[in-house]
């Protein structure tokens, strides 16, 4: 597996090798010692989730504030979706950029979303299925969330306004301005 910072230094970018032949594939999908050394942090991911959605669903962008804070690996199991990291990290040299991936199931990359980041994807393909493991578990009273469609943010979601589908909950989350931030002092 090779790593990549992005522009996001803390966003790392994860591409797996694909061994391939006439009877199918193998590829290492995680490997904690290498990324662990290549990231500096101390991952014990603890949960698994996974979720399928439909064309132009956009799920996010979701954090959870300290000491539940959430170190995400993210991949795509079947389809193809923009991926997008916000740093939310109050005090960081990148605090209030993004970074926009694509992620699919041929290439297989995985994106490490560290603590302290916003995280959305939107779906490009027909169908996608998403899978991502947390190192802290799900806390209600401790998730936050950025509307996606901040003009202030500027992202580029890769597909018409009018093909957007969120859920009920995440077209009325707050604009970055209003947002809860994570204070990199607290963490």
């Amino acid at each position: 597996m090779e790593f990549k910072r992005l522009t996001i230094p803390d966003v790392i970018l994860c591409q797996p090798k694909i061994l391939s032949d006439e009877r199918g594939y193998f590829t290492e999908t995680f490997r904690l010692d290498k990324l662990r050394n290549f990231s500096g942090y101390e991952i014990n991911f603890c949960q698994d989730n996974e979720s399928r959605s439909s064309f132009g669903v956009l799920r996010g962008l979701h954090y959870q504030l300290p000491p539940h804070a959430q170190t995400k690996l993210v991949r795509v199991i079947r389809g193809r979706i923009l991926d997008v990291v916000l740093d939310v990290r109050f005090g960081s040299p990148t605090f209030g950029q993004h970074v926009a991936v694509e992620l699919d199931s041929n290439t297989k990359d995985q994106l490490l979303v560290p603590k302290g980041c916003a995280h959305g994807f939107v779906v490009l393909s027909e169908e996608a299925i998403f899978a991502y493991k947390v190192d802290a578990y799900y806390h209600q009273d401790s998730e936050r969330g950025i509307a996606y469609s901040d003009p202030v943010l500027g992202i580029d979601w890769g597909i018409e306004k009018e093909h957007i589908k969120t859920s009920i909950k995440d077209s009325s989350l707050p604009l970055f301005k209003d947002a809860e931030y994570v204070n990199l002092q607290t963490t």
